[in-house]
């Protein structure tokens, strides 16, 4: 027998991926840019800025359990997960601001400690908030079909997050440094993003209900949950496959940035700038918002060192990528109903890797080659992202099949310290090897060596990346035909138990 459809609402699909596309303006700014704010704007070293990435992550990843266990044990009338979005949105706007601010005329040591202090607080408020948003998936239906749905529509407003976050961030910095500098242009972007997502966040809060309840409200430990947790093979499984899979986008977000501005050849970014009218004339010295959208590029070929072509062209490929990915999303319930999850999300991965390494085949002129190679990764890889995230709801029916309580927090929460640590190790990752392999120092970004680093980085490892993701998702038992019985079985456990007296 399968499960009865739980059809859910267009306004509460909607509303439920506002808070994801509102996380995404500090998590694709983080695998985008961080990085490179960090090195060029806020003025660190390279080992400087990889402990700043680091060690707040790795203390971001350390806390999701610890806020695992507290969304379990939330109790209020409007659930367990949905007052923690409401609760930290203020704060994740403030601190949102704080984090990408230059303070003028600090010591370096200062300067790297309050780098540190608001980088930690930013995403000690992103788990705070997006560990229980994740949960609070796993509990606003049971309905296979409509879980796939429900995170469709969360990964399109995610796109179109990204989309915003990579085609129009770098422009607005360099409308807003006019006059001014990259600092201020950094604050005011990050200011304008950050209330964008303060309304989102209340969108969400105002949309979404919990609706599944646990069979049965037993008392349990969080030692109990997490050692339930590690006899639960599916998680461990993805557990690894989340780590691995979080730092190849960490670490291909700080490649990238570097391919496109040191790798790639400035004239032939232009001949692509100038032909989509992106260029403007030269001695500009001030832009409004229209302008900023369609004309960036200032100056002409003899000026190219001191124009900023490589942001431009950096922008094009981020909304080229980010357009292709919204339109394939759309095709993942269909695929994921003919060919189920697993299936699909090992197609995707393997074949991202030859994707990525058709990167060390192109040449620094060849531009056109880069916008068909990110055309093609964002169709291969585009189907996986709603999945995967569904992936870890079957996770959670999983341990509750098991053991007979749910705890989907605990689930998401250890999937998220796999997340964040693998976000953090990723970043510090593209820092070490440049520096130890090809002599990376960021006050000469340009050399030979480091040039050469940026290419192997962005195409042999993270291809080899996507091997190990592949390789895990093959070895992970929870099938389509696994996934559909486990449903029935739980949905028939869930009926006995309320049929039963009380």
């Amino acid at each position: 027998m399968t499960q009865p459809i739980q059809p859910l609402s267009f306004f509460e699909k909607a509303g439920y991926s506002a808070a994801d596309a509102a996380a995404n303006f500090v998590f694709m700014t983080m695998i985008l840019f961080q990085l490179n704010f960090y090195t060029d704007v806020f003025g660190l070293s390279a080992g400087a800025a990889a402990a700043v990435l680091l060690w707040p992550r790795l203390w971001d990843a350390v806390f999701d359990p610890i806020m695992g266990v507290l969304a379990d044990r939330t109790n209020t009338r409007w659930g367990k997960f949905r007052p923690w979005i409401l609760w930290t949105a203020g704060p994740w706007a403030v601190v949102m601001v704080l984090a990408y601010t230059t303070p003028e005329g600090w010591s370096m040591g200062m300067l790297i400690a309050y780098a540190a202090i608001t980088n930690m607080l930013l995403m000690t408020l992103y788990s705070m908030n997006n560990m229980p948003y994740s949960a609070l998936g796993g509990v606003i239906t049971s309905d296979l079909n409509e879980r796939a749905k429900l995170n469709s529509f969360r990964f399109i407003a995610v796109n179109v997050a990204q989309f915003v976050v990579g085609g129009f961030t770098l422009p607005l910095v360099a409308k807003f440094s006019f006059g001014h500098d990259r600092q201020y242009g950094w604050q005011m972007t990050m200011m304008i993003w950050a209330v964008l997502c303060l309304v989102l966040f209340l969108i969400t809060f105002l949309t979404t209900r919990e609706r599944i309840k646990p069979v049965t409200e037993e008392k349990s430990s969080p030692g109990r949950d997490f050692r339930d947790l590690v006899r639960n093979s599916p998680w461990i499984v993805m557990f690894f496959m989340t780590f691995v899979h979080f730092a190849i986008l960490s670490f291909r977000g700080g490649a990238l940035y570097n391919y496109y501005h040191h790798f790639a050849d400035k004239a032939a970014m232009y001949d692509v700038v100038e032909s989509l009218g992106l260029t403007a004339p030269a001695g500009v010295t001030s832009m409004g918002f229209l302008e900023t959208i369609g004309y960036i590029v200032h100056g002409d070929r003899a000026n190219l060192v001191d124009s900023n072509v490589a942001d431009v062209f950096n922008s094009i490929i981020n909304m080229i990528g980010t357009v292709v990915t919204i339109t394939v999303i759309l095709l993942s319930p269909s695929l994921a109903r003919r060919f189920g999850k697993k299936a699909v999300a090992i197609t995707g991965f393997s074949l991202s890797a030859i994707n990525a390494f058709a990167y060390y085949l192109l040449g620094p002129t060849n531009t056109i080659g880069m916008i068909v190679v990110t055309v093609l990764g964002a169709v291969l890889y585009a189907p996986t992202i709603p999945l995967i995230w569904a992936i870890y709801a079957d996770v959670a029916d999983y341990s509750e099949l098991q053991t007979g309580r749910r705890f989907t927090g605990m689930v998401f929460a250890t999937i998220g310290f796999a997340l964040k640590a693998g976000l953090a190790v990723g970043s510090a990752s593209f820092l070490w090897i440049m520096a130890g392999l090809f002599g990376y120092d960021t006050t000469h970004p340009s050399t030979p060596d480091a040039v050469a680093g940026y290419r192997a980085c962005t195409s042999i490892v993270v291809g080899l990346l996507f091997v190990i993701c592949t390789f895990l998702l093959v070895v992970y038992k929870l099938d389509k035909k696994t996934t559909v019985k486990m449903a029935d079985d739980l949905a028939a456990r869930r009926r006995q138990a309320q049929a039963a007296p009380a």
